[in-house]
């Protein structure tokens, strides 16, 4: 999964793709995703375990759950707005935000980092920043950092001064940053992969970001 494009070439994966990614489950060689006009996932289940019993009926009974907004297979309640955009504004109106995307292995000892900007300067008096990290089902390790909104990357080494981190998610596993601000700023959240792996492999991650 890690190896997959979009079609124009750009080596970059699509909005779509990304889902599809992040959504996998590892252990499954064929997965049935209900996913949204929004790109949104909406359930999901390995076709294997349709297997067990009446497959028709369980096929049936998954899709009106998913459809039903019941979410089969996901564990979650329901979602929080999801960001397509690498900057984001959290405020006290919408204090939590999800960001989709991707991150590469790095490449002969150059970094190659995905940025997202977040914006928390609506909390004039601090708070405490939470992001909640999960890493797809393809094979590249992640790296979290957060950094100051004025911070720079350079491409070769590491860079000094990251706030919090989370390093070494597994594949299909999950992470937490937790930071307290004392007034309001913007922060860079860096995601990249793992040293160990195949040198410019891609995974995606989900990050819920959010203020209290």
């Amino acid at each position: 999964m890690e190896r997959l494009r979009d079609t124009k070439g750009t080596g970059e994966m699509s909005a779509l793709t990304r889902t599809i990614v992040w959504s996998w489950k590892r252990d499954s060689t064929i997965n049935c995703l209900v996913i949204s006009p929004a790109l949104e996932l909406m359930g999901r289940q390995a076709v294997n375990e349709f297997l067990r019993g009446n497959m028709e009926k369980q096929y049936r009974l998954f899709l009106i759950e998913a459809l039903g907004g019941k979410r089969p297979g996901l564990g979650e309640k329901g979602p929080v707005p999801l960001s397509s955009s690498r900057s984001v504004v959290l405020s006290r109106v919408q204090p939590s935000i999800e960001v989709l995307d991707t991150f590469r292995t790095p490449v002969a000892g150059f970094q190659d980092y995905t940025v997202v900007i977040i914006d928390a300067t609506a909390f004039e008096n601090g708070g405490v920043l939470t992001v909640d990290i999960q890493v797809g089902r393809a094979s590249p390790l992640g790296s979290f950092d957060l950094f100051d909104g004025n911070s720079e990357f350079p491409a070769e080494g590491t860079s000094d001064g990251a706030l919090a981190h989370a390093w070494g998610i597994q594949p299909g596993g999950t992470g937490k940053i937790i930071y307290r601000f004392d007034k309001g700023q913007i922060f860079r959240l860096r995601a990249t992969g793992g040293w160990v792996g195949e040198a410019g492999s891609m995974n995606a991650f989900r990050a819920r970001i959010s203020v209290q």
